[in-house]
């Protein structure tokens, strides 16, 4: 989970005015659709704080991912973004965020927030988040990508693929009610009735890793996914690699029993959990792997490589 609150965070202190980092003028790009809509509420909030605390920045709001691209493409190279969102938006961005060199900033309000988690915002209130994301400096982070046939897809914090990616395409059909863990704990369960093993083979910076009878076989770029599970606690977003953990043979009892363990971050005890870090894995699985990148379901596949970006991408974190 994210670190807890500062109740005088030294960016929220900055007087009125203060120019951000660099010479560009930062904006702030609001989903509004984002969280089931709950992110419209915040737009009275950003406003009436740009106004009084950074009037130099500009607002926008989109209404779809296509306008959202073409105008973050449209900005000047190296421009401060802050994305008003969750995962899915950081995703859906991420292109445009790479092809220019842009600083990212989140102000989260997502159903995931796993990437929020990791730049450690995912509980401070709205006006400090833009405070920390308009004006502290950004630091590289790393940026996984997944290559399947001709399609190449960046990634910010997590590759599901097997039953999470799985769980991820439920939970995004959930009601709209149901939020963060709960959403992701009801799609767990109605997957584990309908559970799928998988055959995979693995390579992990080139050798051979034969992983069998397989539940998952994902890679994580952050210590958490699936809305704050604690699934890989040795992973860094600056490290220079990727996490890739893999649940091995399972039925649907050992599988209901293991999640418990992946709540409370103890699961790499159970002798069919296991974590390795890499730079480069390649995998092949017989049926097609499900796959999930941010949370953002991917076509199945039978072969994908996944690999490491280092310091890819700008981005404003919490400072520890």
């Amino acid at each position: 989970m994210g670190p807890p609150d500062s109740p005088a965070a030294p960016w929220a202190r900055l007087p009125a005015g203060t120019p951000p980092p660099g010479d560009l003028a930062p904006c702030v790009l609001l989903n509004p659709q984002a969280a089931g809509g709950r992110a419209a509420r915040l737009l009275p909030r950003v406003q009436a704080h740009l106004s009084r605390h950074a009037p130099g920045a500009t607002l926008q709001c989109f209404h779809s991912a296509d306008e959202a691209l073409a105008w973050l493409r449209s900005r000047p190279r190296g421009s401060r973004v802050v994305l008003a969102g969750g995962d899915g938006t950081v995703h859906r961005m991420l292109p445009a965020l790479l092809v220019r060199g842009h600083q990212l900033g989140l102000l989260p309000c997502g159903t995931g927030n796993d990437t929020a988690r990791a730049f450690g915002v995912h509980r401070l209130a709205a006006e400090d988040a833009l405070d920390l994301a308009l004006r502290a400096e950004a630091r590289a982070i790393d940026i996984g990508e997944v290559v399947c046939g001709a399609a190449c897809t960046p990634f910010v914090s997590s590759l599901a693929a097997g039953f999470d990616a799985a769980v991820a395409q439920r939970a995004l059909q959930a009601p709209g009610w149901l939020r963060g863990l709960p959403r992701y704990l009801a799609a767990t369960f109605a997957e584990l009735a309908a559970l799928r093993r998988f055959g995979v083979e693995a390579w992990v910076d080139g050798q051979p890793r034969p992983l069998g009878d397989t539940l998952f076989a994902s890679t994580l770029n952050t210590r958490s996914y699936g809305s704050g599970m604690p699934a890989a606690p040795a992973a860094r977003i600056d490290d220079g690699r990727l996490d890739l953990l893999v649940a091995g043979r399972f039925g649907t009892v050992g599988a209901l029993a293991m999640m418990p363990l992946l709540l409370a971050g103890l699961h790499l005890r159970h002798p069919r959990v296991r974590a390795l870090p890499f730079t480069t894995l390649r995998l092949r699985a017989d049926p097609p792997l499900p796959l999930a990148a941010d949370g953002e379901p991917l076509p199945d596949a039978t072969e994908l490589t996944v690999r490491v970006r280092p310091a890819a991408l700008m981005a404003v974190r919490r400072p520890a």
